[in-house]
């Protein structure tokens, strides 16, 4: 396709599992890409609904194959809701999906909402499965935003998305580099429902608490900090890995949460002070845990108090992942490259992505 300015409906569903983010952007080349997000919201799941995507890993392949499809339909049903609220009319709706299974070293990751359902219900031309084809190339299937980031905020020296999971992406020797971080979301969240919260606000909660260098010391010992080839982490990583050690830790919430953020800043540091080009790094923070003031202390402290932060607004911190994910299908529409091999491990780079119809 040669048109210049492209409008996009993206979807993101992450692994913390609160809701559909939807954002109607336009993204414009001229010399260099350029966007705007004109307007974005979050759709929270049905109760039902999200008790269904919380437990999709559990169940047996009928049930998985029904949710696909109820999936598919729901987010199609949001985007006909959202394009008829603000009368607009987009060129493709591109979906991430939301992840079950993710398991790159048997070459598969799984994202369900139904592609044709979701085509149906919104009347809307859809692209997903963004991920398989970099998988059956060698590769992680993720992370898939670094090209976005490297395209659309190439000021920018490290872009740190806390979702469910952290990742981050930067420039080195003239590659883009992205991986996962550390846990993020996923596991605070599970320790502040302990306290009757859904999210510990502003990272109030674990303020209060008390760091177990016990237990800080068994989540740095872990494996996965130590692989220095293209990484990423999924649901099954935590119940592996993480959730044993926590659970055995036998900690108040409050200690539990404390010592988690210290872990994940130490480990984000760690990963910005060994590959920054600058004295004085600018870092963009995005997803739900670029409101975790806490956090953010605690980075600074690692960091030794020498680093910048990239001035977000509120949409871009909340909804810079569906954003990409529209400008993913706009380079899947353009036929040029979305998935970085670079970043993923792939034996090349490649344009994923299925258009329906």
């Amino acid at each position: 396709m040669s048109q210049e300015t492209y409008s996009m409906i993206g979807l993101m569903s992450g692994t913390s599992g609160d809701g559909l983010d939807v954002a109607f952007a336009h993204l414009s080349k001229e010399g260099s890409w350029h966007f705007e997000i004109e307007e974005a919201k979050t759709f929270p799941f049905p109760e039902d609904l999200g008790e269904k995507l919380m437990r999709s890993h559990l169940m047996s392949g009928l049930e998985l194959a029904q949710l696909d499809v109820d999936f598919g339909k729901w987010m199609g049903e949001k985007v006909r809701d959202f394009c008829d609220e603000f009368e607009f009319k987009p060129l493709a709706v591109a979906s991430h999906g939301h992840t079950v299974f993710h398991q790159p070293k048997l070459g598969f990751s799984h994202q369900i909402g139904n592609g044709w359902a979701l085509h149906a219900s919104s009347k809307e031309r859809v692209i997903n499965d963004f991920r398989m084809l970099d998988i059956q190339l060698g590769g992680q299937g993720a992370p898939l935003v670094p090209i976005g980031d490297q395209l659309l905020f190439p000021q920018v020296d490290f872009c740190l998305n806390l979702g469910g999971i952290s990742n981050i992406s930067f420039e080195k020797s003239g590659k883009r580099l992205a991986f996962d971080t550390s846990p993020f979301n996923i596991l605070l969240n599970s320790e502040a429902k302990k306290l009757g919260l859904d999210y510990d606000a502003g990272g109030n909660e674990a303020r209060k608490g008390e760091v177990s260098l016990t237990l800080f010391n068994q989540l740095n010992a872990l494996p996965f900090y130590t692989h220095q080839e293209a990484k990423s982490l999924g649901r099954e990583d935590m119940e592996r890995d993480f959730l044993p050690l926590i659970e055995a830790a036998k900690l108040d919430p409050k200690d539990a949460m404390r010592t988690l953020v210290e872990h994940f800043a130490f480990q984000i540091a760690k990963v910005i002070l060994e590959n920054k080009r600058k004295e004085k790094p600018l870092v963009l923070i995005t997803g739900g845990g670029a409101y975790h003031t806490f956090f953010e202390e605690r980075l600074g402290h690692h960091l030794n108090h020498s680093w910048e932060k990239y001035t977000a607004s509120k949409e871009l911190i909340e909804f810079k992942e569906a954003l990409i994910f529209a400008f993913l299908g706009v380079l899947r529409l353009r036929g040029e490259n979305n998935s970085l091999a670079s970043v993923t491990g792939a034996s090349r780079d490649s344009s994923g992505g299925t258009i329906y119809p």
